[in-house]
C-alpha cells in the first residue's frame, strides 16, 4: 500500500512539476508501547499473523540496518512488545496475566511506564492491567492506552454464541467454528471469555457477576490507572466484511449497533438498541459503534502523499462513564474506520496499510507519554 501511494505520489510530481518533500514517519515514544490481542489470538489469529500485515510483518518492528519485512514508517529505536495470555477466558484472568507481561517487557526495557494498545477484547483487558499495575506500584503506571475495536459494552455475538446452548453447536463448538483447536489449549475457558462480553450478568445462578455492566464499574476510565484513554472505532457493511462475519449477520441476526438507550433495552448482549435497519454500517461484524468509544474517540486520516494521522476527534467529546455514552456518542459514525473487525489487525489480504495505521496510533501516543 505504501509502495502504491509512494509511486503515485512520484508520478503526480514528475507530471505537475512538484518537488515531493520527504515523508515522515512516527515519532519515537518515550515509554515502550505493548499490544493485546483480542479473543481467538494467541500469536496468531486464524493462522494469520496477529498484529500482522497482510505478509505477517508486526507491526511494532522497527526497521534495522538493512532490514526487510519491518515497519518502515516506525523510528528504529522504538520499543514495542507483543503480549500472549489465554485465548479463550474472562478479562479478569486475562487482564491479570497481561499485567504480568507488561512488567516483564518494562523490566526488559529498563522502563518506568508503559504505552498499551488492545484489539477486541484486548482492548478490555489492558484497563484491569492498568488498574492491577497501578496497585502494584501505587502510581499510574499506563501513560496511553488504546483500545481498537473493543466491545466495551458488549457485542451480541457473544450473546447469540451463549444461546445456542450446550449440545452439537455448544458454545465451545460454535467458537471452535470460527476460531479453530486452540479454543482447546490448557487454561482456556469459552463460557468464561463469552460471558466478558455481554453487556449484563449472562446467568445469575452461577455464582459471580459477569458482564462488561459490572467490569465498567470496577475498571473504569480513571486518570489514576492511565493518563490518557482513547479509543478507534470501526465499522462496515454489506459483502466487503469477512465472509465468516458477512455470513454470521446475514443469516442469524443483524447487530443493528447505532442505538442509545439507557441499559440493554433490546436483549441483544450489548448497551443500547439499534434502529431497526439492516445492513448499514454500524458494525464491523462482531462489534457494534455504540459500544466502542471509550474516553476519547480517536480519528485515523489516511494521507495519499504523507504520512497518515491519527487525531482526537474533539467533537464527540470524552467517555469517562463507560455504562453511560451519550446518544451522539453511541450512534454518530463521524471518525470511524471503514474495516471490519478482524481486517484492522491483518486478517486479510485487503488494501488497508496496519503497519502505517498502527505507526500513525503510535505517534499519537508520542504526542502524550
Amino acid at each position: 500500500m505504501r509502495a502504491l501511494r509512494m509511486a503515485l505520489a512520484a508520478l503526480v510530481a514528475g507530471t505537475f512539476g512538484l518537488s515531493l518533500e520527504a515523508r515522515a514517519g512516527a515519532a519515537r515514544t518515550t515509554y515502550p508501547v505493548v499490544f493485546a490481542h483480542g479473543m481467538g489470538g494467541f500469536d496468531n489469529l486464524l493462522g494469520m499473523e496477529y498484529w500482522g500485515d497482510d505478509y505477517g510483518t508486526f507491526v511494532g518492528d522497527a526497521c534495522s540496518l538493512l532490514e526487510v519485512g519491518c515497519n518502515e514508517d516506525i523510528a528504529s529505536d522504538q520499543k514495542a512488545y507483543v503480549a500472549q495470555v489465554q485465548a479463550f477466558q474472562s478479562s479478569e484472568v486475562r487482564g491479570l496475566d497481561l499485567a504480568n507481561d507488561i512488567e516483564g517487557f518494562m523490566a526488559t526495557a529498563g522502563a518506568s511506564n508503559v504505552n498499551l494498545i488492545g484489539h477486541s477484547q484486548g482492548g478490555i483487558d489492558i484497563r484491569k492491567a492498568a488498574r492491577v499495575l497501578y496497585e502494584r506500584r501505587g502510581r499510574t503506571v499506563v501513560k496511553v492506552l488504546v483500545s481498537v475495536s473493543s466491545p466495551h459494552r458488549g457485542s451480541p455475538v457473544a450473546k447469540y454464541i451463549l444461546d445456542l446452548k450446550p449440545g452439537v453447536t455448544s458454545v465451545i463448538a460454535a467458537l471452535a467454528t470460527y476460531y479453530g483447536n486452540v479454543i482447546y489449549q490448557s487454561g482456556n475457558d469459552a463460557y468464561a471469555g463469552a460471558k466478558q462480553l455481554v453487556y449484563n450478568d449472562y446467568d445469575a445462578n452461577d455464582g459471580k457477576v459477569t458482564g462488561m455492566k459490572a467490569f465498567n464499574a470496577a475498571y473504569p476510565v480513571d486518570s489514576r490507572y492511565a493518563a490518557r484513554y482513547a479509543s478507534l472505532i470501526t465499522a462496515q457493511n454489506g459483502v466487503s466484511v469477512n465472509p465468516a462475519l458477512y455470513l454470521l449477520s446475514e443469516f442469524f441476526f443483524d447487530i443493528d449497533g447505532d442505538g442509545s438507550c439507557t441499559e440493554d433495552c433490546d436483549n441483544d448482549g450489548a448497551w443500547g438498541k439499534g434502529d431497526g435497519v439492516r445492513n448499514e454500517s454500524d458494525d464491523d461484524g462482531l462489534v457494534g459503534i455504540n459500544s466502542q468509544q471509550m474516553g476519547y474517540r480517536l480519528k485515523y486520516t489516511e494521507s495519499l502523499l504523507g504520512f497518515d494521522s491519527v487525531s482526537t476527534d474533539a467533537d464527540r467529546g470524552h467517555v469517562s462513564n463507560l455504562n453511560a455514552p451519550s446518544a451522539t456518542q453511541a450512534t454518530s459514525t463521524a471518525a470511524v474506520i471503514n474495516q471490519d473487525h478482524m481486517d484492522v489487525v491483518g486478517l486479510g489480504p485487503d488494501t488497508f496499510d496496519e503497519p502505517e495505521f498502527y505507526a500513525a496510533i503510535i505517534d499519537y501516543i508520542a504526542s502524550y507519554d
